[in-house]
């Protein structure tokens, strides 16, 4: 199981593992090992990486704790819209 998120958030960011790469000053090759779960990467790159994905390091990682919320919808001209979530 791969722990980073990192193939997602480079996903949704736009970004490639190159220009990634290029960013944070490692080689491709570097991240795509990372990214496939073939190594882990030291304190100082996790912060680059957040830095250039612009996101908390901890939204690096998938997440350990089983999802204990609730949706609440309200229900408005025939369907039903998201509003926000409460902690079960």
């Amino acid at each position: 199981m791969n722990i980073l998120r990192l193939k997602e958030l480079m996903n949704e960011k736009g970004i490639t593992g190159k220009e990634l790469a290029d960013k944070v000053e490692v080689t491709p090759a570097s991240i795509s090992n990372i990214v496939q779960g073939n190594s882990f990467p030291k304190p100082d790159l996790l912060i680059k990486i957040a830095g250039v994905l612009d996101v908390d390091v901890r939204d690096l990682f998938q997440s350990t704790k089983p999802n204990e919320t609730e949706t609440i919808f309200v229900f408005r001209e025939g369907s039903y819209t998201p509003i926000g979530k409460l902690n079960k």
